[in-house]
């Protein structure tokens, strides 16, 4: 990242939004401008620092993330936003994708997935940057349902991995859901990688797709001391 993207958090959840900070510490390139734990002190962040981006919760004692999102869209605001929210609701997504949110990551949040986004949206900031004159081409890898359409291939070619993300494949997420299949505790990425005979970072990324497509529950254990444990169970 040439420049440091700026950052605000909006999270009423004094103990969520410091987990946040502390995960924005972890990447390179991002400066984190303020926390704010009501709407009213998000807008106001927002209006005073002009952030490059904002981690939006949705809901808040008083309102919710989204309609501060169409306030912010209304006033021509340049921020760009990311909803983090543990709203599954479809509509929820559908009003996030209308108001032109850049992302949208259920919690509970974790490092990699927030670190993603961040790269992806610091990537998309240099293609932006760095156009003159547009063609369809850069129209289309800016847009990402474009850019999904654009590379994906006919169905009646397409196998089973090749519909799966890039990093996963079906042999070895098999092997997790066998895991799950005989279990009915929850386990830990550890324990899942020691059991499948992965790495344990090899083993998070496949527990955090299956959580994405709502297979696994992620349960966050905060404990008495340290950082908090994230354990997988069964949807």
């Amino acid at each position: 990242m040439a420049q440091n993207i700026r950052v605000v958090i909006a999270e009423d959840d004094v103990q969520i939004a410091e987990i946040q900070k502390r995960f924005l510490e972890r990447i390179e390139g991002v400066e984190l401008v303020g926390i704010a734990h009501t709407l009213e002190d998000a807008e106001d962040l927002v209006d005073v620092f002009k952030p490059e981006l904002l981690l939006l919760d949705n809901h808040f004692p008083n309102g919710t993330g989204l309609e501060l999102l169409r306030k912010l869209r209304a006033n021509n605001s340049e921020t760009d936003v990311i909803l983090i929210t543990a709203a599954k609701e479809v509509d929820t997504l559908r009003e996030a994708l209308r108001s032109g949110v850049f992302h949208y990551i259920l919690k509970p949040l974790v490092f990699e997935r927030l670190q993603d986004a961040i790269h992806q949206y610091a990537a998309h900031l240099e293609k932006l940057h760095a156009m003159e004159d547009l063609v369809q081409t850069d129209v289309d890898t800016l847009l990402p349902q474009r850019a999904v359409a654009s590379t994906s291939v006919p169905q009646e070619t397409t196998t089973i991995n090749q519909r799966l993300p890039k990093g996963i494949d079906g042999i070895t997420l098999d092997k997790i859901r066998t895991v799950f299949s005989d279990s009915e505790e929850s386990l830990n990425a550890e324990e899942v990688g020691a059991m499948i005979g992965a790495s344990r970072t090899t083993a998070r990324r496949y527990l955090e797709y299956m959580v994405s497509t709502q297979e696994l529950e992620a349960q966050v254990n905060y404990g008495s001391v340290g950082r908090p444990e994230r354990r997988y169970i069964s949807a």
